[in-house]
């Protein structure tokens, strides 16, 4: 909802700055990049040009920055409910955390039929965390990045690009997505022991004779799983954001009713997407501690 307090702003040309749309879109898109210059100096890129030019060895300051800084902050509030929580009269904000728990719990509970102490915490981070980062997606797309220009003014970088919805950012989801994975392998081997792991990839599911078919069925569906993880989370998120700068671009005074309609279906998307992620999680890892076929 607090996409329309932009409204006026963004609507015909952007303000003084005089951008067009594309120009608009494609500032707000680009991210706050740190690192290696062609000639070899270390620096913050002024243009989406030059952060291209870093190449690999670079990384986005301001997503990465968020992203730790929204983790800190929740971990460091459910300590802080969690050495005042009592028994006698809980205060509403305690009951609203032991809510998220016994949710995040009843999940956990249902879905994952192994014992594991690690895998609840892992699912609750992993809920909150995205719910946080998807929620920024609400603040007005203009407020933090103006900010960011009026700061970086001051080092010569008053167009300086500034993203602050993490889940935007492929290199945030793929990265959650990849640790994901690495569990993933982990639990496969220790539960099943290496050569049953491979034995699974080589002999199922159409057994020893079909080795090269199930090769090449079961490798593209293990490594489907940590890309498809990421990405429809990257997806989802990139492309609301993408929307609410369109409506601001190419509606002018007309964007209110748009960015009202779109404001109220995107409340139902920041939740939805870390739910989605947390129930795949579950249902990946709950794959992975199954015994191999044949040791039932």
């Amino acid at each position: 909802m607090a996409e329309l307090a932009d409204a006026a702003h963004a609507a015909a040309g952007h303000g003084a700055e005089g951008q067009t749309v594309q120009e608009y879109i494609t500032h707000h898109l680009s991210y706050l990049t740190y690192g290696k210059f062609p000639d070899g100096h270390w620096g913050l890129a002024h243009t989406p040009e030059e952060a291209v030019s870093m190449g690999f060895m670079s990384i986005h300051v301001d997503t990465m920055g968020w992203s730790l800084f929204i983790g800190a902050a929740f971990l460091f509030f459910f300590r802080y409910i969690g050495l005042r929580a009592t028994s006698d009269v809980p205060s509403g904000i305690q009951n609203f955390v032991e809510s998220i728990f016994e949710f995040v719990e009843s999940q956990v509970n249902s879905g994952f039929n192994y014992k594991n102490p690690h895998v609840g915490p892992l699912c609750l981070t992993v809920f909150v965390w995205i719910i946080l980062m998807n929620t920024m997606d609400l603040v007005p797309v203009d407020w933090l990045p103006e900010i960011a220009m009026a700061v970086g003014g001051l080092w010569g970088l008053e167009h300086m690009s500034f993203k602050v919805v993490p889940t935007t950012d492929p290199n945030i989801t793929m990265g959650m997505s990849i640790s994901v994975f690495f569990l993933i392998l982990y639990y496969s081997v220790k539960s099943k022991g290496f050569g049953g792991f491979l034995s699974e990839l080589a002999f199922h599911p159409f057994g020893k004779w079909m080795l090269p078919f199930n090769l090449i069925i079961e490798i593209p569906t293990l490594f489907a799983k940590p890309v498809s993880l990421g990405l429809r989370l990257f997806g989802n998120m990139y492309a609301g954001e993408l929307l609410f700068l369109l409506i601001s671009g190419l509606l002018g005074v007309y964007q209110l009713p748009a960015h009202f309609v779109w404001a109220v279906f995107h409340l139902l998307v920041v939740p939805l997407q870390a739910f989605v992620f947390m129930m795949l999680t579950i249902v990946y890892l709950n794959a992975a501690h199954e015994p191999a076929h044949g040791d039932h």
